[in-house]
């Protein structure tokens, strides 16, 4: 390790959680955000689901620490666990990334006695029997063989709730590694599985009675007789976060129908679609009389959802929609200046669009049809209420089920077409990057594919001429592929991504562009 210890470049702390490109995978892991209370048992806890931790450590005075996992294999898991859900310790987030170092060397370096008495304990300890720091000794203490299972009875089920809400909101008590949901007696069920009995225990204390929404969805929680899941398939219905190389299953029965709209489309682990069909959770909303988790000793603070899983809205967009429909009705558009191909790239930000329909009668409505209803809710989440060439975005969920072709012969104008065979899909790989890069449209717009002979002038004079004001650049100092260019309001980055994704730079590169979570 050259003698040094590893630090982060200064940079690091104004632009972290995902901006760096990413390392490629390495057992030791980068953490950072620590709070400089946190003992070092604290941070081995992280990695310990995921398999051994071989060495540790910590540098108190910049919040970071490297974590050593016993393999590779161990490490990616654990990085793809929490990259979708972010881990918390004292209810800070903290951030986890693959390091540039392949082993930890410490034995030179001073203060490490503690590290290595605290992996020693670890190692000691048969895992599934750590006692979490502030365990509860009166009601709480861990009967030995206490199951890390969770059975769930969800009753008073008047909004759906899907595998992803569940996940949210247990995540919060400590690593959920799979869950399985299903109908029994008319009810909607599930099995949960921890990491570890302390924090399945942590989270019936909790969650036992409570309800999900206002007045509705209660929690009724128990200790499951199974000691293990098995999961077969990753889908809307089950999922183990530690495999993400299951299958989907597709020849899967159906639900019954009353049972249909408690779940979304099947959605891929890390897609930021958090589930509730528009529904505003009561959860973490302080005006709200739902859930408010007592203060569990060790418990890892209030429970928060996703804006992306909230959005605001109360009222179900468009109710009268079948559940799972992939069908978005888009109102308000500008007749002159929208066109099927502009619509096809803004909403392929959140889904592989697959037809496009711009009323031939009424140009300012068009139908806009996703590969599965859980991309067109998050497509209507991040695009409805955006401007557009002027005008207001409206999107719902239509009531039709999917967008028809024009007959031979039948007049059209070009206002229908199928992009379902295009190369420009985001999504269609499994398990893409891609899904873990869906943000809300944003000023600043994250550019890659650069070829190298392509300066900032030429990017600049590339958004200027497209009628964009460019507020700030910058290339990525670790891989000038990569950009990202700051304009003068979302509207005009919207209108950016639509007119520049896909061009064509030289060199056999096309630009792409999305939305970015960063700000210059």
């Amino acid at each position: 390790m050259n003698n040094s210890t590893p630090t982060a470049n200064g940079n690091d702390n104004k632009k972290f959680k995902g901006d760096r490109p990413p390392c490629s995978p390495s057992r030791v892991l980068h953490l950072r955000k620590i709070p400089s209370d946190v003992t070092e048992a604290e941070v081995i806890s992280l990695g310990l689901p995921f398999g051994k931790v071989t060495n540790l450590l910590m540098l108190k005075g910049k919040s970071q620490a490297f974590l050593e996992m016993a393999s590779e294999e161990a490490a990616v898991t654990m990085v793809n666990y929490y990259t979708p859900v972010t881990p918390h310790l004292r209810s800070q987030p903290v951030f986890i990334q693959y390091s540039n170092h392949r082993e930890l060397k410490t034995d030179n370096l001073p203060n490490q006695a503690r590290a290595q008495a605290a992996l020693q304990a670890v190692s000691a300890v048969p895992s599934g029997s750590l006692a979490l720091p502030g365990a509860p000794t009166n009601e709480g203490t861990i009967l030995p063989g206490q199951s890390p299972v969770l059975r769930i009875i969800i009753e008073n089920l008047f909004y759906p709730v899907t595998l992803e809400v569940l996940h949210q909101i247990f995540s919060k008590f400590g690593t959920v590694l799979k869950i399985i949901t299903f109908t029994k007696n008319n009810q909607f069920q599930a099995l949960l599985q921890y990491a570890d009995p302390v924090n399945a225990h942590y989270a019936k204390m909790a969650l036992d009675g409570q309800n999900i929404y206002n007045a509705c969805c209660t929690l009724r929680i128990d200790f499951s007789k199974l000691t293990s899941l098995n999961v077969k398939y990753n889908n809307d219905k089950s999922r183990d976060f530690t495999r993400l190389d299951l299958p989907t299953g597709d020849g899967q029965p159906s639900l019954e129908p009353p049972m249909a709209a408690a779940f979304g489309a099947p959605g891929i682990i890390s897609s930021p679609y958090a589930g509730a069909a528009g529904f505003a959770p009561a959860i973490g909303f302080h005006q709200a009389t739902g859930l408010s988790v007592p203060a569990v000793p060790g418990a890892l603070g209030p429970l928060t959802i996703t804006s992306s899983a909230v959005t605001g809205r109360m009222a179900i967009p468009g109710a009268g929609a079948l559940p799972g429909n992939s069908v978005l009705l888009v109102t308000n558009l500008n007749p002159d200046l929208i066109t099927p191909h502009g619509l096809f790239i803004l909403f392929g930000v959140y889904g592989d669009v697959h037809r496009v329909k711009i009323m031939f009668n009424k140009k300012e409505n068009a139908l806009v049809q996703m590969a599965d209803a859980s991309q067109a809710q998050l497509a209507m989440n991040h695009l409805s209420g955006q401007r557009l060439y002027g005008k207001v975005l409206r999107a719902t969920l239509s009531k039709h089920q999917a967008v028809q072709l024009p007959r031979e012969g039948q007049e059209d104008q070009g206002l229908t077409k199928d992009f379902s065979n295009s190369p420009l899909h985001r999504f269609k790989k499994p398990g893409s990057k891609n899904f873990q890069n869906i943000f809300p449209p944003s000023a600043t717009l994250h550019l890659s594919n650069i070829p190298p002979s392509v300066t900032v002038d030429d990017l600049k004079n590339l958004f200027t001429e497209a009628g964009c004001s460019v507020k700030a650049f910058k290339f990525f100092q670790k891989d000038r592929k990569m950009a990202l260019i700051q304009l003068g309001s979302v509207e005009e980055a919207i209108q950016a991504l639509i007119e520049l994704h896909n061009h064509d730079l030289g060199e056999n590169h096309h630009l792409r562009v999305s939305f970015s979570k960063s700000t210059i």
